[in-house]
């Protein structure tokens, strides 16, 4: 998965459920939380009352800014972990390439990071990841009448490919010998295809299944690969943050459990795949 480099950070409200009185306690956490904000739970959170999440704008159906509110799968997930913990989840926006680093989580900014974002091991010396979430292929999105009908046409026949900056679809296809034009987000991705600065794409194909929804998108593209690159979505958090992990897995867990998940899947991302849904843990 899925920078955007310069652009002002923003911090929205995501739409989420409050439960319960919850005993707030000041101080610094063992788990790997740092000094200032509370301790809630066990958890320590970066600023009291809000369970604070780093994300990158758009990328729907993951987040997305939806009639002045960030909403989406992953935000609709993560409420579930802030419920679980009494307080309310807070957004906001950064670049994506700070997520493989940590720099967010490591300076205090956010409690996790919630985005999208491929586990992989290079990520994994840097972050701690939750529980794997969501199982992504890639997509190879053309124009219905390019001529192209797979990967491979795409050199073939000389045609300019995109793909968004930093991300694993990007490596996956300059792994296989190709030389794509960066974007800065998804939104730019699709729009270089639409406005023809790019022949065909590789994006993640939950993103193209949202874009597709809309009947003018879906008469003029098509998806011609679907690229099975073994990619597990997870949630990540400041290394040693043990109880935070333990607290998104426990609320994924208990939502596969009592069908939530499958409500929240369909609502997002279409009809439910168990496969894609429930990926084995890394």
């Amino acid at each position: 998965m899925k920078t955007l480099l310069g652009r002002r950070t923003r911090l929205l409200a995501a739409t989420t459920a409050t439960a319960g009185l919850v005993l707030v306690v000041a101080g610094c956490s063992s788990n790997g939380g740092g000094s200032g904000g509370a301790t809630v739970k066990g958890v320590h959170l970066v600023k009291a009352g809000q369970l604070t999440t780093c994300t990158h704008l758009p990328y729907p159906p993951f987040q997305s800014e939806i009639n002045g509110k960030v909403q989406g799968f992953d935000v609709s997930l993560i409420d579930l972990v802030a419920k679980n913990l009494g307080v309310k989840q807070q957004i906001v926006d950064t670049p994506f390439e700070n997520f493989k680093t940590g720099a967010f989580l490591n300076s205090g900014q956010c409690d996790l990071a919630a985005a999208g974002m491929t586990i992989t091991p290079e990520r994994k010396k840097n972050v701690d990841f939750s529980d794997p979430y969501f199982e992504a292929t890639q997509a190879v999105l053309v124009g219905r009448n390019s001529g192209i009908n797979s990967l491979a046409d795409v050199k073939a026949k000389g045609e300019k490919l995109g793909a968004q900056a930093q991300t694993t679809g990007e490596d996956y296809v300059k792994g296989k010998g190709y030389d794509p034009i960066s974007f800065d987000s998804s939104d730019a991705v699709l729009n270089g295809l639409r406005t023809g600065q790019v022949q065909a794409v590789v994006i993640d194909y939950p993103v193209v299944q949202g874009w597709l929804k809309d009947k003018a998108n879906a008469d003029k593209f098509k998806v011609v690969d679907n690229l099975k690159t073994g990619e597990q979505y997870g949630f990540t958090v400041k290394k040693g943050n043990t109880a935070l992990r333990e607290a998104i897995d426990k609320a994924l867990k208990e939502a596969k459990a009592d069908g939530t998940y499958k409500k929240i899947y369909e609502q997002w991302i279409g009809p439910y795949n168990a496969s894609v849904a429930s990926p084995a843990a890394s």
